[in-house]
């Protein structure tokens, strides 16, 4: 049980928090901070926000787990990818804060992200 159920989703969670802190905190960071300044906002980075993104990466990866049971490898990979980054997109957007011209590097880097959680979670079930 452990080695088919709890490590493709540990191994896959640790992907997507790296992934994920690569991402925001070396190639997108100056971005996020320009445009919560130009909101007026402070952009969150305290401890806790890395935590939550941590559940986040978590929760995508039993998604990806739970649905690599039920659907085709590219059905899983597709389905986490809408599930996991376009709903937060949509979120972010209609609260006002996410900066559109990052989706220009954000999309590709997070099929890719979702591309390769996957392919853990198959790999290693």
């Amino acid at each position: 049980m452990i080695k088919t159920k709890i490590l493709p989703v540990i191994y896959a969670t640790i992907w997507i928090s790296l992934s994920e802190f690569f991402r925001n905190e070396f190639l997108f960071k100056s971005i996020w901070l320009d445009h919560f300044s130009h909101l007026g906002l402070t952009f969150p980075s305290e401890p806790i926000n890395g935590a939550v993104w941590g559940v986040w990466s978590l929760l995508l990866a039993v998604s990806i787990f739970f649905l690599s049971n039920h659907l085709k490898w590219i059905q899983t990979f597709l389905f986490s990818w809408f599930v996991g980054f376009v709903l937060m997109w949509v979120v972010t957007w209609n609260l006002g804060v996410l900066p559109l011209a990052i989706l220009l590097y954000a999309i590709p880097l997070s099929i890719f992200e979702t591309y390769i959680a996957t392919l853990i979670v198959f790999k290693t079930k």
